[in-house]
């Protein structure tokens, strides 16, 4: 395996990347072809884990009734969670497609188990959090294979963790950490959609890199890069 990535396969993967989208709709009638999805799943299982402890599972859901009964949970969490929100936020957050449960041709509940390889996992005794980040890190790698293979993928996040053990009957010490809707969609939108209707803006790089320490935006010893982060780089 060579150690560096050829020109093209570095704008490959950062097109990957800077082109990922959060999808809730525009889902087609395309089918996901069984080695697609077999790629794109070896690419999660290939993710990081502390301790190599690959604390995750992931269970494939294309049955109707399942699917029905994840989304009734979304349509109540999302009533729920509206009225945290103040008007008019309230009402424009109750307008948009936040899921697409029904409409994706396959649904993925990503799990995380603390239990494999048993209690003592090398890296996690000091921060035990760090299997639950594990996980996100082969969320990630799924959701950059499906954007390189030209599969959709939403996160829903508005769901009962209660509802969905039950649902899947997932045993008590597993934790669901993300419900994935996939599936081919006509179109990538150019920017997220919550960036598009004015809901929050992309921050700027150079708002959120310190320096040594916490809020430290100058530090001589590195000056080049100050100067570099300052400028709004979009490759989207």
């Amino acid at each position: 395996m060579s150690e560096e990535f050829t020109d093209e396969e570095k704008k490959g993967l950062y097109k990957a990347i800077y082109s990922r989208r959060d999808v809730r709709s525009h889902f087609t009638s395309r089918s996901i072809k069984d080695d697609v999805l077999s790629r794109i799943l070896n690419a999660a299982h290939h993710a990081p884990s502390v301790g190599f402890s690959q604390p995750w599972n992931f269970i494939l859901i294309k049955d109707i009734t399942t699917k029905k009964k994840i989304k009734d949970s979304f349509e109540e969490e999302k009533n729920r969670s509206s009225k945290l929100v103040e008007e008019p936020k309230r009402t424009k957050y109750l307008s948009f497609k936040l899921e697409g449960i029904l409409e994706s041709p396959i649904n993925l509940c990503v799990t995380y188990d603390p239990s494999k390889f048993g209690p003592f996992v090398i890296g996690r005794s000091s921060i035990p959090e760090a299997g639950l980040y594990s996980v996100c890190c082969a969320i990630q790698n799924l959701w950059l294979a499906a954007r390189t293979e030209g599969v959709g993928l939403g996160w829903v996040s508005i769901l009962s963790n209660d509802t969905l053990k039950e649902v899947l009957e997932l045993p008590e010490h597993v934790v669901p950490i993300a419900y994935l809707c996939l599936g081919y969609v006509d179109e990538f939108a150019q920017k997220p959609d919550l960036e598009t209707a004015g809901w929050l803006p992309r921050l700027d790089l150079k708002d959120v890199v310190y320096f040594e320490k916490w809020q430290d935006t100058e530090n001589a010893g590195w000056n080049k890069i100050q100067e570099m982060i300052k400028t709004n780089l979009d490759y989207a």
